[in-house]
């Protein structure tokens, strides 16, 4: 579980000290028109290593610990320890594209953390472990259920935009997690759809 360990650590790590340093925050965050116009490509995923303040960093990384050390002993049996480095990395960066996309010419937009890539790992899991026991606060709900939930708060969330809150890297981050998942074990889908 080292990778999981890993990335929670080097997360903190940045982020910590992204918190003292204004000026490194701002290297690191996604803003797209530096993507766009300077190449700054290394945003698409440094933005994932630091966060607004110290609630979202750790909201991020207990779901992290809670449901990537499972997801890194289950990929690794099955695609060896660069296993869930591709689920996360992928996770940062496709949930990352349509905002970047919808917001390339927009100077005053930009994003951070690592909840994109986090809900990637989450909905691995709750697509491989459907009726495992989830605690909302301290309310056990099955995967499957809190999945939906969460899906459609989240979808909800982003139709309003009233918030900082970058509501549609939560969704393409899941949504990338649970394609990973089927094309992994089709048999994930059928299974529950039977």
């Amino acid at each position: 579980m080292i990778v999981t360990f890993i990335l929670i650590g080097l997360t903190v790590a940045v982020s910590l000290l992204a918190f003292s340093n204004p000026r490194l925050k701002q290297q690191l965050v996604l803003w797209p028109p530096a993507v766009r116009r300077n190449h700054e490509y290394w945003r698409l995923v440094s933005y994932g290593l630091v966060h607004a303040d110290g609630m979202h960093l750790f909201f991020n990384m207990f779901t992290l610990y809670m449901f990537g050390q499972f997801m890194e002993v289950y990929l690794n049996s099955r695609m060896g320890p660069l296993g869930l480095p591709v689920l996360y990395l992928g996770g940062l960066v496709v949930s990352i594209l349509p905002s970047y996309l919808k917001h390339q010419n927009d100077p005053s937009y930009y994003s951070l953390g690592a909840s994109g890539a986090v809900s990637a790992v989450l909905f691995a899991f709750v697509l491989l472990r459907p009726g495992a026991t989830i605690y909302l606060l301290v309310i056990p709900v099955p995967a499957l259920i809190f999945g939906i939930a969460y899906l459609a708060y989240t979808w909800y969330m982003d139709r309003q935009s009233t918030d900082n809150i970058n509501h549609s890297a939560h969704l393409w981050g899941a949504g990338f997690g649970l394609l990973f998942m089927a094309l992994l074990e089709p048999g994930l889908v059928t299974g529950l759809l039977r």
